[in-house]
């Protein structure tokens, strides 16, 4: 698959054009935080039938996992990777991909706020959780009523996220009382529910303890929110520390309801959602760059001639070019292996690290054939180059994308 079909044809112009007329124009506002994001993303999913796709199968999904549960069905045949697998999105991947992409085009932060909270946050609930918590925190998630956030790095936890971990759920009774700080948290400040990740305490060696899922909820005794960070980029995505303090839950706050599976598997699973998506995000944003620089150096006149004749300017496009292609190219294999149920770890790092180096490549480009225009916050690929750089340090390190990718090839 090397070009979309008719109907991811339709799907790309109609966010083309929503994007354009509906978010682009309140880019500013959002990066100086006088609009919410969520606002312009609920408004978005009412326009395109989200929530009336999502609702009706995630209730299916809880129906089917209900039944799994009383009858001991194995999940993974029941669910099948169908559509309800897919949060109702229907069972194309490149759909998403299309989404992503056009409002990575216009922001990137919108991009990462609404799909950390859907794929990430409501993920984690939807895949582990249990009927009752997908009817009360999977529903609400995955169409956006609730805001999300996914809650594993933390001050001294980084790209060691599991050895290094601080956060602990000690047992007292039927409770857990969880105490911790979580920082780079997004969408931390305006959560509703907030996943977290922590080590299970029942008094053994803290490297025995094994890593489970709970869910928290805003206004919690003991659970709290720093002040918002103040970014190089994604500004209009709002990230924070998040502090627990014998925040007390039950059973029912533990993702799947049980201690039984040990949730690291889990959480790996999720970063690799997560690494998936990030092509996606990199397409709509060298693909902003490339077009805005072709139209640049087809109007800019230096010495009489429109730059875009100048050989400086075209070995800039050329290479943008070739990111450009290579990266689609990338969005297309993996939603192809989205769709056949297939998961290659090192592809799925490998093309992580290598669109989000090549965003942050483009985007320098770029500013540099506007030259001191592209470094005003009045052209787009000024904000394009700094929401990119994120890219190459969330979801894991590019370098550690990169050794990840190795390590798997080598069997090491």
């Amino acid at each position: 698959m090397f070009a979309l079909n008719e109907m991811q044809k339709m799907v790309q112009d109609m966010m083309r054009q929503y994007c354009t007329k509906e978010i682009q124009p309140h880019v500013e506002k959002m990066e100086d935080g006088e609009v919410s994001c969520f606002d312009l993303a609920r408004k978005m999913m009412k326009m395109f039938g989200g929530e009336a796709m999502i609702k009706p199968a995630l209730e299916k999904l809880a129906k089917k996992r209900e039944e799994g549960e009383k009858s001991g069905t194995d999940l993974a045949k029941l669910l099948g990777g169908g559509d309800e697998a897919a949060g109702g999105m229907g069972d194309d991947p490149m759909i998403m991909a299309i989404m992503i992409k056009e409002v990575s085009r216009v922001s990137p932060g919108m991009a990462m706020s609404f799909g950390v909270s859907m794929a990430l946050a409501g993920g984690a609930v939807v895949s582990k959780g249990t009927a009752r918590q997908i009817r009360k925190y999977g529903i609400p998630l995955m169409t956006l009523e609730k805001i999300g956030a996914w809650c594993l790095t933390e001050p001294g936890a980084g790209s060691d996220a599991f050895g290094s971990m601080k956060t602990v759920a000690r047992v007292k009774g039927d409770k857990y009382f969880l105490n911790g700080t979580k920082t780079f948290i997004t969408n931390g400040p305006v959560a509703d529910y907030f996943i977290v990740y922590a080590k299970m305490d029942r008094g053994q060696p803290a490297e025995q303890r094994p890593v489970h899922t709970f869910i928290l909820e805003k206004g919690m005794k003991g659970l709290s929110t720093g002040k918002p960070f103040h970014k190089m980029g994604m500004k209009d995505s709002p990230t924070c520390e998040v502090f627990m303090d014998d925040v007390e839950v039950g059973i029912e706050n533990l993702v799947g309801e049980t201690e039984s599976s040990e949730g690291r598997k889990a959480t790996k699973e999720s970063l690799g959602n997560e690494r998936s998506g990030v092509p996606a995000m990199c397409w709509g944003i060298i693909e902003r760059c490339y077009e805005e620089c072709i139209k640049y150096a087809r109007e800019r006149v230096q010495f009489g001639r429109p730059i875009g004749e100048f050989q400086a300017i075209q070995l800039k496009i050329y290479e943008m070019y070739m990111h450009l292609k290579n990266v689609e190219n990338i969005v297309y294999r993996t939603a192809w292996m989205q769709k056949k149920g297939i998961r290659d770890i090192a592809f799925i790092n490998a093309s992580k690290c290598y669109t989000s180096q090549a965003a942050v490549h483009v985007a320098n480009l770029a500013i540099q054939i506007f030259g001191g225009y592209g470094y005003m916050r009045e052209y787009p690929v000024e904000k394009m180059f700094r929401d990119a750089k994120l890219l190459e340090l969330g979801a894991g390190t590019s370098d550690i994308n990169a050794l990840t990718a190795a390590r798997h090839e080598l069997q090491l």
